[in-house]
C-alpha cells in the first residue's frame, strides 16, 4: 500500500523500511508528525492505557486512520511507536503495544515480517543491555514475536518462523521476569503451523527440547503437543530415537511424569487452573491404551498420595476434565476411585470461610460435560456416579444441583427410575462410602443401617422434587405426575401386591419406612402441591403457546387442575383396599366426607366447563385442597369440608338465603362463614392454602358483607390482643420441622420459612436479656424466707452458737433439703424463662397472622373500591398504625406498619375509584370525617396524624363527589372555559357548613398550639383538592398574619396564606372585588406585622420576617402584573425603618429577600464598595523582611563573615553612630531580641550586684552597649525583663 520514497530506497521494491536507514530524515519525519497531527498521536497515549475497551478501541481507529491516510511517514512512525512501546515499564502497556503490531501487519500484508523482527531485535538487543533495562529488553522481544505470531502471517515466513523460536529459546533462560510464557508461546506456534512446515524447519531446532522432554514441564509439554498435532512426524520409532522409548507413559517414565506433574500444579497454585500438561498426558495414556495405569500409579500413587493442596486439586481437575474423553468402563474406573473419595472428604469437611472449596468448580466440569454429551448412557453413568458417593448414606452433591437441566429425556427418565429405586430398595454396597479424617480421628462408629438409609431417603425425596420445581429441566407430565404420585404414595400408603393400574405397587419396600421417613415425605408432597399449583403449562403446540401467553398455571394440558389428578389418584388407591393398605385409615366420617368432597367437586366441573367461570374453579381448588389434607390432618379437613359445603350451597341457592332473610334467622349468612374458612386457612403454616384462600376471597368479594368485613378487622384490632385470646389459633410447625435436623447435624440445611421469626426472636431477646438478667441476679423474698427456714430447721442459724458442731445426720438432712430448695428454685426460674419465650413466641406468630391477613384488606380496597362497606376499614388501620407506632420498632413490626400504611394511603385514600352513593351513609361519613379531623388534632406524632387527616380529605372527596357521574374529558374542559368565577361548585352530598366548621377550628388549633401535629403540607393538599373549601378558611390564616400567638405561627400562616394565593383555581371561585379586598387586606396584615417588629434576637424572628418578605413579594408582583387598584406607597418606608433594626443585615438571606421586595418597589440595591484600609505607618510599622511562604527569610541564611566584615566598621561606637532610628526599626527581630536579653541582663546585675551569667567581658559589653544607647529601658522593656527575672528565679 505505501511506495517507498526515492530518497530512503534505491531498489524498486514496494516496501517500507523500518530499519534505521537515514535516521535523520526519519527524525526529522518525526518531528514534523508530532507538530503536525495530533490525532494521529492520541492513538498510541490510548494503546497503552490499562482499560482494555479503549485498548481496543485505538487499534481498530489507528489502523483505519493508516488505510484512510496512505502517508508513508505516519505508517513508519507507527512502526517506531509501537515497537518501542513493546518494552514499555507499565504492565498494561506492553500487551495493548503487542496487539495493535499484530493488527498492523495482518491489515497490511506488503510489510515484510523479516523487517519488523529485525527491527525489534536491534531496538531490543538484549547483548546490550545493563541490568536496569534487561527485564523490559526481554518483554520488548517477547511481545515482538508474539505480534508476529497473532498477525497470522507467521506460518507463511517459514525464516522468520525459525528466528522466532530461536529468539523464544533464548529467552526460555529468563524465567525470573517471563516465567514460562515464552514456552507457552512455543506450544502455541506448534498448534498452529502445518506438519510439513514442523518437519522441515523447526524439528531441527527443537531437538535439544524434545530430546530433554522429562526435564521440565513445558519440555513436556511441547513434545506432547507435538505428539498430538504432528503424528506423522513424531512416530514411534522417531520418539524412540528421542526417549529410549516408544511410549511416554510406561511405568519406568511414571515417576518421571509425577514430579513434573507436581511442579506444574504448584506453578499454577494462584492461578486454579489445570496445567496443559497434565490434560496432555492424560490424552496421549488414552492414545497409547494405557489410562489405567497412568490414573491408577501417576494420579492415585502419586499426586494424591502427596498430601498437598495443589497436588489434590490438580486430582480433581483431571477428574473433571477427563469425562467427556472416557468410555463407559473407564468412567468406572474413574468415578470409584480413590480420587472422588477424597473429593468427598473435602466437600464435606468443615472449613473456614476463607478456604479454597472445589464444589463450585467441579459443577463446572458436569455442566459442560452434560452439555455437550450426546451419550445417555455416558450422562446417566456420570450423575449416578457423583449420587452414589455418600457420607453416612447422605450423598455429598446437593439435592438441588442444577447440572440436571442438561440431560437427555432418555438418561432423565433412567434417573428418575433410578432414584425411585434406591428409595425403595437402598442398596448401600453400590455407593462410594467415604469418612472424613476428622471421623477417622474420632474413632467414630459407624452407624445404624436404619440411619443410614433414612439419610440417603432424607436425600432422594428432595432430589425428585428439584426435577419438577426446576423450569429448566425438560420434563414432560407423564414424569412430572410419576413423582408426584411415587411421593403421595409413599407418604401415605404401603403396598401388600402388585395391582396393574397403580404403578407404585409393582415394586415393595425391602426396608420399611419409619415414621421419621414419612413425615418427611409428607411434608414434601403438599410443599410439591405448591409448585404444581404455579407450575406453567408443559409440552409444546400452538394450543400450549397460546395458553402460556395468557400466563395460566396449575393446569395440565387437557385443562385439567394438577391438584385434582392428584385427588383422582388417590380416590383410586383408596378403591383398591385389598392392594393397598393406608397408614391411617379413614373413619366412616372421614370418608362420607371424602366422597362429598368428589361429587360437589364433580358438580363444580360441570358448571365451570358451561359456563367457563373462574369463581367455580377457585371454589373447586379450596375443596380438593381441604380434602386432600384429610390424609395429613382428618380431624381439621373434616369439619372444614362441612363448612366450605354448606357455604356453597346457601351461595349458589340464592331464593332461599333471600327467604331466611326474611324470616329474619339468626343464622350467620354464608359469605361469614367463608371468612371464617379462610382465616382459619391463613393460620396454616402453608403458603398454597393462602394462596388458595386468596383467590376464593378474590370472587366472593362482592358478596362481603358487614359481619363478615368486622371479623378480618377483628384479626387486626390491637385491642383483641389485650382483651382476650383470638380466636383463631395461629399454628406453628416450625419446630416440627427442625426436630430431623437437629438430630442429624450434618451438612445438609433445610428449608428455612421462618428465617424472619428467628431473626426477630433474636431481636425480641436481646431486649429482654436484661430483664433476665435482673431477674437472676435479684433474690427472691419467698425463697429468701424458705432458705432461711430450712437452715432454721437445720439448728445451722441458732444466734451465739454458731461455732457449735453439727453432727453428720444433721448435716446430711440438710443437705438434701437445701439441694431439694434449689432445685425447686430452679425450675421456678427455668419456668418463668419458658413463659416468657413462650410469650414472645405467641406475639410473633400473631404479628405474622395479622401481616398474612392484610392480604384480605388489599384484595378488597382494590377489589371492591366503590363499595360502602370501605368506610369501615378507615378507623380500624388508622388504629393498627397508630399501636404500630408506639409499640417495638423490630423488623417485623416495621414490615407490618409499612404494608398498613400502603394499603391505607396508595389502596384507599388515593383510589380513583369510590363509593357514588353515599346519602344514606351522610350522617356518619360526616361524624367520622369530625372524628378524624379531631383525632389528627390531639395526636402526638405528625405522621400518625396524616394518616387521619388524609382519610378526612378522602372523605371530603366520597361526600362531594357523591350522586355525581365523572364527566369525560372535553366536558371536563367545557366545564373549565365556561365557568365563571361566581359559579357555585356542585357539592353533592356534602355540608359545606359542617365541613368548614371541623376544619376551621383544627386550622385554628394549628395557628395556636405550641406543638401542633398538623403542619402545613396537610392544609396545602386540602387546598389543592378542594379548592373551595380556601375561601372560607382565608380569613383565619390572614388575621393569623397579625394576630397568630407565636412568631412562629405567624410564620406559618404566611405561608399557608402564599400557597393559598398560587392555586389558579381559587381566583375563579372569588369575584373581582373580593380577590382585590383580599389582596389589600393581605398586604396590610403584612405591613402592620412588620411594623410591630422591634428586634430581631432569636432565629425564630428573622424566619418570620423572611417568610413576611416573600409572602409580600408575591403580593407586590400580583397587585403590578394584574393592575390592582392597591396602594403600595406605605410599604417603603416600613420597610426602611425595619433595615434600620440592629442586627438586621447580619443575616445575608434575610437582606437578599429584603432588596427583592424592594427592587419590586422600584428601589436600587446600592453596591458596596470594597476600600481598602490605609495603613498607619505610628501604629504599625512597616516590616520589609516579610516571610514569603516557601523561602527562608534574610536573617536566616547564612552570610560570609570575612565579605561583611570588610565593608563594616569594627568598633561598636561607629556602628552605633550609622545607626539612625528608621535603621532601628528595620533592623532583623532576632537582633532585637539579643539586644533585649543584654539590656536585661544588665539591668538585673546592677540591681543584684552578684551575677553569674557569663564572663566579665561580656558584662562590659553588654554595659557599654546600654550605656550608648541611652542607659534607660522603655515600658516595654522593663515588663519583660520583670517576666525573665521571675521566670529565672522560680
Amino acid at each position: 500500500m505505501a511506495a517507498e520514497s526515492s530518497s530512503s530506497m534505491d531498489t524498486g521494491e514496494s516496501s517500507v523500511q523500518v530499519g534505521r536507514k537515514q535516521p535523520q530524515n526519519a527524525a526529522a519525519a518525526a518531528r514534523v508528525i508530532v507538530q503536525q497531527n495530533r490525532q494521529f498521536l492520541d492513538f498510541f497515549w490510548d494503546i497503552a492505557k490499562p482499560e482494555q475497551d479503549v485498548r481496543l478501541a485505538a487499534t481498530e481507529n489507528l489502523i483505519k486512520y493508516l488505510k484512510s491516510s496512505e502517508k508513508e511517514d505516519e505508517l513508519k512512525y507507527t512502526f517506531k511507536r509501537l515497537v518501542e512501546g513493546l518494552a514499555a515499564t507499565r504492565e498494561a502497556a506492553r500487551p495493548g503495544f503487542s496487539l495493535a503490531l499484530a493488527q498492523v501487519l495482518q491489515s497490511f500484508e506488503e510489510i515484510p515480517l523479516s523487517k519488523v523482527l529485525e527491527h525489534i531485535s536491534e531496538k531490543h538487543n538484549l547483548a546490550r543491555m545493563n541490568k536496569k533495562v534487561l527485564r523490559n529488553a526481554a518483554f520488548g522481544n517477547f511481545f515482538g514475536v508474539l505480534a508476529l505470531f497473532q498477525s497470522g502471517r507467521l506460518a507463511k515466513d517459514p525464516k522468520v518462523l525459525l528466528q522466532c523460536v530461536q529468539i523464544l529459546q533464548a529467552l526460555a533462560q529468563y524465567k525470573e521476569h517471563l516465567k514460562d510464557l515464552p514456552r507457552k508461546t512455543l506450544v502455541d506456534i506448534l498448534s498452529e503451523i502445518p506438519e510439513s512446515l514442523f518437519e522441515e524447519v523447526l524439528f531441527g531446532v527443537l531437538h535439544a527440547d524434545l530430546t530433554s522432554a522429562f526435564k521440565s514441564p513445558e519440555q513436556l509439554h511441547l513434545l506432547l503437543v507435538g505428539m498430538q498435532k504432528f503424528p506423522g512426524v513424531l512416530k514411534p520409532k522417531k520418539l524412540k530415537k528421542l526417549l529410549g522409548n516408544s511410549v511416554i507413559t510406561t511405568r519406568e517414565n511414571i515417576p518421571k511424569l509425577v514430579e513434573l506433574l507436581k511442579t506444574a500444579a504448584k506453578s499454577v497454585k494462584k492461578d486454579r487452573c489445570l496445567p496443559g500438561v497434565a490434560l496432555d498426558v492424560l490424552r496421549i495414556s488414552l492414545q497409547e491404551e494405557t489410562f489405567d495405569l497412568f490414573w491408577r500409579e501417576a494420579v492415585e500413587n502419586g499426586l494424591l498420595k502427596d498430601q498437598s493442596g495443589p497436588c489434590m486439586y490438580m486430582c480433581f481437575r483431571l477428574l473433571g476434565a477427563s469425562l467427556p474423553l472416557l468410555d463407559g468402563k473407564q468412567l468406572q474406573t474413574v468415578l470409584r476411585s480413590e480420587v472422588m473419595q477424597q473429593y468427598g472428604a473435602h466437600v464435606v469437611s468443615t472449613q473456614p470461610a476463607d478456604r479454597f472449596k472445589f464444589a463450585p468448580e467441579m459443577e463446572t466440569y458436569m455442566d459442560s460435560f452434560l452439555e455437550h454429551c450426546t451419550n445417555p448412557e455416558n450422562q446417566l453413568a456420570v450423575l449416578i456416579g457423583f449420587t452414589k458417593l455418600t457420607n453416612q448414606g447422605y450423598p455429598v452433591i446437593p439435592c438441588v444441583w442444577k447440572v440436571i437441566r442438561h440431560l437427555q429425556p432418555g438418561a432423565l427418565q433412567s434417573y428418575i427410575d433410578w432414584l425411585k429405586n434406591m428409595f425403595i430398595s437402598p442398596d448401600l454396597d453400590s455407593c462410594l462410602e467415604f469418612r472424613t479424617r476428622r471421623q477417622m480421628q474420632n474413632q467414630e462408629q459407624q452407624q445404624p443401617s436404619e440411619n443410614v438409609v433414612f439419610r440417603l431417603r432424607k436425600w432422594i425425596i428432595p432430589r425428585l422434587t428439584s426435577i419438577i420445581e426446576n423450569p429448566q429441566v425438560k420434563r414432560d407430565e407423564d414424569q412430572v405426575m410419576d413423582i408426584a404420585r411415587f411421593i403421595f404414595f409413599h407418604a401415605f400408603f404401603e403396598a401388600k401386591k402388585s395391582v396393574s393400574d397403580i404403578p407404585e405397587t409393582e415394586s415393595l419396600v425391602t426396608v420399611p419406612l419409619d415414621d421419621r421417613t414419612r413425615t418427611l415425605v409428607a411434608d414434601a408432597f403438599f410443599s410439591l402441591l405448591l409448585n404444581l399449583n404455579c407450575m406453567p403449562l408443559l409440552g409444546e403446540g400452538s394450543a400450549t403457546e397460546t395458553l402460556k401467553e395468557k400466563h395460566v398455571v396449575g393446569v395440565t394440558a387437557d385443562g385439567r387442575l394438577w391438584i385434582l389428578c392428584m385427588v383422582l389418584y388417590a380416590n383410586t388407591v383408596l378403591t383398591r383396599g385389598k392392594a393397598v393398605k393406608a397408614i391411617k385409615p379413614f373413619n366412616q366420617e372421614q370418608k362420607e366426607a371424602w366422597d362429598r368432597m368428589l361429587q360437589y367437586v364433580e358438580i363444580l366441573q360441570k358448571k365451570s366447563k358451561r359456563a367457563h367461570d373462574m369463581e367455580l374453579s377457585a371454589y373447586q381448588q379450596l375443596l380438593l385442597l381441604v380434602g386432600i389434607h384429610l390424609f395429613k390432618t382428618p380431624e381439621e379437613s373434616v369439619d372444614l369440608l362441612n363448612d366450605i359445603h354448606n357455604c356453597l350451597e346457601k351461595s349458589q341457592s340464592k331464593k332461599l338465603k333471600k327467604a331466611q332473610n326474611k324470616e329474619g334467622t339468626q343464622e350467620p349468612e354464608w359469605v361469614e362463614v367463608m371468612v371464617e374458612i379462610l382465616l382459619s386457612l391463613f393460620s396454616q403454616p402453608s403458603r398454597l392454602f393462602r394462596l388458595v384462600s386468596r383467590n376464593v376471597f378474590k370472587k366472593i368479594c362482592p358478596y362481603v358483607t358487614k359481619n363478615a368485613l368486622h371479623l378480618i378487622l377483628n384479626v387486626l384490632d390491637p385491642d383483641e390482643d389485650q382483651d382476650e385470646e383470638s380466636a383463631v389459633i395461629v399454628t406453628d410447625e416450625k419446630e416440627k420441622k427442625n426436630t430431623s435436623d437437629e438430630q442429624e447435624g450434618d451438612e445438609e440445611s433445610s428449608s428455612d420459612d421462618g428465617s424472619s421469626d428467628e431473626d426477630d426472636e433474636a431481636e425480641d431477646g436481646k431486649k429482654n436479656s436484661s430483664d433476665e438478667e435482673d431477674f437472676n441476679e435479684s433474690v427472691n423474698d419467698v425463697f429468701r424466707k424458705q432458705l432461711m427456714q430450712v437452715l432454721q430447721d437445720g439448728s445451722a442459724v441458732e444466734g451465739d452458737n454458731v461455732d457449735e458442731d453439727v453432727d453428720d445426720e444433721t448435716m446430711m438432712a440438710l443437705d438434701e433439703n437445701l439441694s431439694a430448695l434449689f432445685a425447686e428454685q430452679k425450675k421456678r426460674i427455668q419456668a418463668k424463662k419458658d413463659e416468657k419465650a413462650r410469650i414472645r413466641g405467641e406475639k410473633i406468630l400473631r404479628r405474622e397472622f395479622k401481616t398474612k391477613v392484610l392480604d384480605l384488606i388489599e384484595v378488597f380496597v382494590k377489589k371492591q373500591p366503590d363499595s360502602p362497606l370501605v368506610f369501615n376499614i378507615i378507623e380500624p388501620l388508622i388504629s393498627v398504625i397508630e399501636q404500630s407506632m408506639s409499640s417495638d420498632s423490630n423488623q417485623q413490626e416495621q414490615d407490618f406498619l409499612r404494608k398498613t400504611a400502603d394499603i391505607f394511603m396508595n389502596g384507599l385514600c388515593k383510589a380513583k375509584r369510590y363509593c357514588k352513593d353515599v346519602g344514606e351513609l351522610k350522617e356518619e361519613l360526616h361524624c367520622m370525617m369530625e372524628r378524624l379531623v379531631t383525632k389528627a388534632c390531639k395526636q402526638s406524632d405528625s405522621s400518625v396524624a396524616l394518616y387521619c387527616f388524609s382519610a378526612s380529605l378522602y372523605l371530603l372527596k366520597v361526600l362531594k363527589g357523591s350522586g355525581i357521574d365523572q364527566p369525560e374529558e372535553g366536558t371536563k374542559k367545557q366545564r373549565k372555559s365556561n365557568a365563571s368565577p361566581q359559579q357555585v361548585p356542585c357539592l353533592g352530598c356534602l355540608d359545606l357548613q359542617r365541613a368548614t366548621t371541623v376544619y376551621q377550628e383544627s386550622l385554628n388549633s394549628f395557628l395556636i398550639k405550641r406543638k401542633s401535629p398538623l403542619t402545613v403540607s396537610m392544609f396545602i393538599d386540602l387546598f389543592n383538592r378542594f379548592p373551595f373549601m380556601c375561601r372560607p378558611l382565608l380569613d383565619i390564616i390572614v388575621k393569623s398574619v397579625k394576630d397568630g400567638a407565636r412568631p412562629h405561627q405567624q410564620g406559618q400562616a404566611c405561608i399557608l396564606l402564599l400557597k393559598a394565593l398560587q392555586i389558579p383555581s381559587l381566583k375563579q371561585t372569588l369575584s373581582v372585588t373580593q380577590w382585590t379586598d383580599l389582596l389589600k387586606d393581605s398586604v396590610d396584615r403584612v405591613k402592620e406585622t412588620l411594623e410591630a417588629v422591634t428586634e430581631i434576637k432569636v432565629k425564630v424572628d428573622q424566619e418570620k420576617v423572611i417568610k413576611c418578605f416573600e409572602l409580600l413579594s408575591f403580593l407586590i408582583k400580583t397587585v403590578t402584573q394584574q393592575k390592582l387598584d392597591i396602594s403600595l406607597t406605605e410599604l417603603p418606608p416600613v420597610l426602611e425603618a425595619l433595615s434600620q433594626i440592629e442586627k438586621f443585615g447580619k443575616s445575608v438571606r434575610l437582606e437578599d429577600m429584603y432588596w427583592n421586595v424592594m427592587k419590586l418597589l422600584g428601589y436600587t440595591r446600592p453596591q458596596k464598595e470594597k476600600v481598602k484600609p490605609a495603613p498607619d505607618a505610628a501604629a504599625q510599622p512597616v516590616n520589609p523582611l516579610k516571610k514569603k511562604k516557601g523561602f527562608l527569610p534574610e536573617t536566616k541564611k547564612r552570610k560570609n563573615r570575612k565579605k561583611a566584615g570588610q565593608g563594616e566598621p569594627k568598633s561598636d561606637e561607629a556602628e552605633i553612630k550609622l545607626e539612625t532610628p528608621e535603621d532601628q526599626d528595620t533592623k532583623p527581630k532576632k537582633k532585637k531580641k539579643k539586644n533585649k536579653r543584654k539590656k536585661s541582663g544588665q539591668q538585673g546585675r546592677e540591681k543584684s550586684g552578684n551575677s553569674a551569667e557569663g564572663p566579665p567581658s561580656k558584662r562590659a559589653k553588654s554595659s557599654t552597649e546600654n550605656t550608648n544607647k541611652g542607659g534607660k529601658l522603655t515600658a516595654a522593656e522593663n515588663k519583660q525583663k520583670k517576666k525573665k527575672t521571675k521566670g529565672k528565679n522560680s
